[in-house]
């Protein structure tokens, strides 16, 4: 079971850096509080939630190996916030099937079901 921890949480990892990579580009090329395409209506509190996942995806990236407990919340956090907060911006303008927003609720779905897996591969606390 130790293995199989690993891996989902290689996978998680990976799949967080990705999107950090995402979110890197976006600041570069537009600025940390960018309305990602969604005009200037676009609440503030949204355009920091976006801008922080610059910093909290490789945060939760890192803290699945250095403290791998705290890692799996942190995945599971991000992500669900993630979707429910994006759920909100996609239903407004009818982008139920826009890749963007499969990939995330498609990564909150792996991570609901491979988080118990992981979390029971992880060594006994001491």
């Amino acid at each position: 079971m130790p293995r199989l921890s690993l891996c989902i949480r290689l996978l998680f990892a990976l799949c967080l850096l990705a999107a950090t990579f995402n979110h890197l580009r976006a600041a570069f090329d537009h600025g940390l509080l960018w309305d990602y395409g969604y005009g200037a209506d676009t609440l503030l509190a949204s355009r920091a939630f976006w801008g922080s996942l610059t910093v909290f995806d490789p945060l939760a990236a890192l803290l699945l190996w250095r403290r791998p407990r705290l890692g799996l919340l942190l995945t599971l956090a991000i992500i669900l916030l993630d979707v429910l907060h994006n759920s909100f911006y996609v239903a407004a303008h009818g982008q139920w099937r826009e890749t963007f927003y499969l990939s995330q609720v498609g990564f909150l779905l792996l991570v609901l079901l491979l988080l118990p897996l992981a979390w029971r591969g992880l060594p006994a606390r001491g």
